[in-house]
């Protein structure tokens, strides 16, 4: 259901963009072995709470949280949520977490440092799937805040 509700936000909001299935998870390293990138041009999602809200932050592969950082542009002390509850909120498992395609809306924030790179490979909704997209474009299509919240 996951995977499909990405196909569905993608075949109404960019239809160019293609989804890649692929034959193992599709984890920072096995993505960036595989696809010839960078780690850091893996678009990990982030599922935290800061302050009382819930929300996506999307931040390079090889990134950390800043919790300084963090804290002052998203509002609160920021910890991750619950896998289950990550689950519940986006519609995707963990490891397939992505921006597109949510069961709830949330608020997206994008890492500034994920500018650096002309393409980026966010995970789509599975830990079987995944897309290239610009990562100005994937903020535009999700309505990101672009933030400085990692190190």
């Amino acid at each position: 259901m996951s995977l499909e509700s990405v196909r569905a936000f993608l075949r109404e909001r960019a239809p160019d963009v293609t989804i890649v299935e692929l034959e193992s998870s599709s984890t920072t390293m096995t993505l960036s072995a595989a696809w010839g990138i960078k780690p850091a041009q893996i678009a990990k999602t982030l599922s935290v709470r800061a302050g009382d809200r819930n929300l996506l932050l999307v931040t390079c592969g090889d990134s950390r949280l800043d919790n300084r950082k963090a804290k002052a542009v998203l509002g609160g002390k920021v910890k991750m949520l619950p896998a289950d509850q990550a689950l519940a909120l986006t519609g995707h498992p963990p490891g397939g977490v992505c921006p597109f395609g949510l069961a709830t809306k949330l608020p997206v924030y994008l890492d500034v440092a994920l500018r650096a790179y002309d393409e980026v490979v966010p995970a789509a909704g599975s830990t079987h799937a995944a897309l290239r997209i610009n990562p100005l474009r994937m903020a535009e299509l999700v309505g990101a805040h672009l933030v400085d919240g990692c190190d």
